[in-house]
């Protein structure tokens, strides 16, 4: 179980710092939204520099989740982010995009590393 929450860690850090780096290093084209509460979501959002912040929380919580030592902070600063990436895909997008193979995977490993170091956040509910 040990060995198997290491590589879900190491797999959910090199996700979260590889597409956080990806927008702020801008090494990939920014895709464009079709008009709608997407686009308008995003275009309020982006100007901002608000996603700037959140990229640099997902990149620092990429890597926190891929050092074991670290791993359960890490997952209290990217548990909000998944949360919002979901509650984006199931709501202004109506539910487009919620089942993209990338997005099952975090959320599957995400879950994963929430049951395998559980007993770490018991004092959390007292």
């Amino acid at each position: 179980m040990k060995i198997a929450a290491h590589i879900a860690g190491a797999l959910l850090g090199l996700l979260f710092v590889v597409f956080s780096l990806m927008v702020l290093l801008k090494l990939a084209p920014t895709p464009s939204l079709p008009p709608g509460p997407a686009a308008s979501f995003m275009d309020a959002f982006v100007p901002t520099g608000y996603m700037t912040f959140v990229k640099v929380c997902e990149l620092i919580g990429g890597l926190l989740v891929a050092i074991p030592r670290t791993r359960n902070f890490g997952l209290l600063v990217l548990g909000p982010i998944i949360v919002n990436i979901l509650a984006f895909h199931l709501f202004i997008t109506k539910g487009a995009g919620l089942f993209e193979p990338v997005l099952i995977l975090i959320c599957l490993l995400a879950a994963f590393l929430l049951w395998s170091g559980r007993k770490a956040f018991g004092g959390l509910g007292r």
